[in-house]
């Protein structure tokens, strides 16, 4: 059978035990003062923490073995304002090669590359053959013009002199 403890039973002993812890903060040192709390609230040392349940021998001898490195939860906020990080190659690769890129185009854009060059230098015989072509499409226009105006001089005379 099960044996449950009654609510009054609990009280009690809680109440013994402040009483105790009472007295011993009383008559012991600061010490005595800290443990006495950590009793209070429920919590234990922090030797007793690692060792909960320790296989063999390892709860009876402390051991500090400087290889193994407990892990720290650490919070986002940390992280961010622990200072600038290390990149890694790859992430310095890319930003070094987006720079230079920029840079590129800042050159290109101002007229100092070769490819800009020979850009400027084809865009100008272009525009030179542009030019040169609405030129002579114009005169064509106007010799055109002149052409159909002298036509129709020469079909109004020759219309005159049948009439």
């Amino acid at each position: 059978m099960r044996t449950y403890t009654s609510p009054e039973e609990i009280d009690a002993q809680m109440k013994a035990e402040k009483e105790r812890n009472k007295t011993e903060d009383e008559e012991g040192a600061s010490v005595n003062d800290t443990q006495s709390e950590d009793k209070l609230t429920g919590s234990e040392d922090s030797d007793d923490e690692g060792s909960l349940k320790r296989k063999g021998v390892e709860g009876l001898i402390e051991i500090e073995n400087p290889n193994r490195v407990a892990q720290k939860a650490k919070k986002v906020t940390e992280i961010e304002l622990e200072g600038p990080r290390q990149l890694s190659r790859r992430e310095r690769e890319e930003i070094e090669k987006q720079k230079a890129k920029e840079r590129y185009m800042k050159m290109h854009l101002a007229g100092k590359t070769d490819q800009a060059k020979a850009d400027l230098a084809r865009l100008a015989i272009i525009k030179k053959q542009r030019e040169e072509a609405a030129l002579k499409k114009e005169e064509e226009r106007k010799a055109k013009e002149a052409a159909q105006s002298a036509a129709a001089v020469a079909k109004g005379i020759h219309t005159m002199s049948l009439k």
